[in-house]
């Protein structure tokens, strides 16, 4: 039988004679007198178990694979539990990995990335219990000292603060010691950069092929993501009549209504789709077939293709692409139009995506700003001077207008002349 004590400071203590006939004593804290009767009653099955040489119950089994890291060291040094074995870092981050069977190839690879970064810093075998908030410190210090960026520095950080908390949800850890390590992306506009049309021109005439025009087209005019969307995008998605485009997202497609999204046939895209699908092979299903090989790297390609064009390769080539086309459209319809034509939510755009332009220095230069109207008061109420002495502060009036998607139709948006279904006859 075991016995609950209480000290003077309101601790309490279990104590009960093992199965060694020695006295064992675990020390609870401050409880409540109903807990610990909890406690005292699975630890008298434990003692019972262990005398027995049977295994406990069922119900005192779950209770202690409920219990955290402390208690489960507690019942381990009184001999209740077998002591568990440490988890180290590189048999826990495999194993982890490994299990994750829902996940993507290229996060897979981000995954391996991150774990390798660990490994080489901490070692293989360092004990996950081992790792400190201060370790995790000066593994963020060890990735800035490599003249790594600081958005790259906050995903690694970011993706092993994930892999401390699986450990934690194993009960594995009692704390994250990557949970203060900053790990958000922000937004760097220095590396923002607006392709005019007049350059996307020269990259386009300086493309080799029909297939890699559409596929800078897909990007610049139609906000599609590189290379994901565009090798998705079959014959089939390419709505000529309606004038539309679905565009599968493998990036979003585990959100709610992410799987896809609807855009419009825009002009500037219409002439590059148009030659594609005049060259397509019959029965042809996806719309890009030449560059679908994973040795393919379109970033690299494209580098040569814009020096080709005699450009700068700008930042961040496609993404830029797309946020391009996103501020563009954003003169043009509401924000959440064009959101969900790119394929982004209203606070991801302002924070990565709108830019400001050129032509919006130009635009607020030629065109006078008007002052906002102020609101008429009474002859009893009307001050002379207060109004002399209160500043009208200038704002900017914009016109509103509904947008419809189908007036896009009214810019010859017709399918092509020997089109007479949506796909290629085979």
């Amino acid at each position: 039988m075991a016995s609950i004590s209480r000290g003077k400071n309101g601790r309490r203590m279990i104590q009960f004679v093992g199965a060694d006939g020695k006295r064992r004593s675990i020390r609870l804290g401050k409880v409540s007198q109903r807990v610990a009767e909890s406690v005292k009653v699975r630890i008298e099955q434990l003692v019972a178990a262990k005398i027995s040489g049977h295994a406990p119950d069922d119900e005192t089994a779950r209770w202690v694979a409920q219990l955290d890291t402390t208690m489960l060291d507690k019942l381990a040094a009184v001999g209740l539990i077998p002591k568990r074995k440490a988890a180290t870092l590189g048999d826990f981050l495999d194993s982890y990995i490994n299990s994750r069977c829902d996940v993507k190839p290229r996060t897979r690879a981000f995954y391996e990335q991150v774990r390798d970064g660990l490994l080489n810093h901490f070692g293989s075998g360092k004990p996950l219990r081992e790792v400190s908030p201060g370790d995790a410190d000066g593994w963020r210090l060890h990735l800035l000292s490599n003249e790594l960026a600081e958005n790259t520095v906050r995903r690694r950080c970011g993706q092993a603060k994930q892999f401390f908390t699986a450990a934690m949800r194993r009960r594995l850890i009692p704390d994250n010691p990557f949970a203060g390590i900053k790990s958000a992306v922000q937004a760097n506009r220095i590396r923002f950069f607006f392709v005019t049309p007049e350059q996307a021109e020269k990259v386009i005439e300086a493309c080799p092929d029909a297939q890699w025009r559409l596929l800078f087209a897909l990007s610049r005019y139609g906000g599609l993501r590189c290379p994901s969307e565009h090798l998705n995008l079959r014959w089939g998605d390419v709505d000529w009549e309606h004038g539309r485009i679905t565009v599968t997202s493998p990036k979003t497609e585990h959100h709610p209504g992410g799987a896809s999204r609807i855009i419009p046939l825009f002009p500037e895209l219409l002439p590059y789709l148009r030659d594609c699908f005049e060259l397509a092979e019959p029965g042809a299903e996806f719309v890009i077939t030449r560059y679908r090989s994973t040795n393919a790297n379109l970033r690299t390609q494209l580098l040569r293709i814009i020096k080709r064009a005699g450009l700068k390769p700008w930042p961040k080539l496609f993404q830029n692409l797309r946020s391009t086309r996103q501020t563009e459209l954003e003169e043009t319809f509401p924000s959440h139009v064009v959101c969900t034509w790119i394929g982004n939510s209203q606070p991801i755009a302002q924070k990565h995506y709108l830019q400001v332009t050129q032509d919006h220095f130009e635009k607020a230069l030629q065109n006078p700003v008007q002052q906002p109207a102020v609101s008429a008061r009474n002859d009893s109420q009307a001050d002379p001077e207060e109004h002399e002495k209160t500043p009208v502060l200038p704002g900017v009036a914009a016109e509103c207008g509904q947008v419809h998607i189908g007036q896009v139709r009214k810019r010859g948006l017709e399918p092509p002349r020997t089109v007479r279904s949506t796909r290629p006859s085979t």
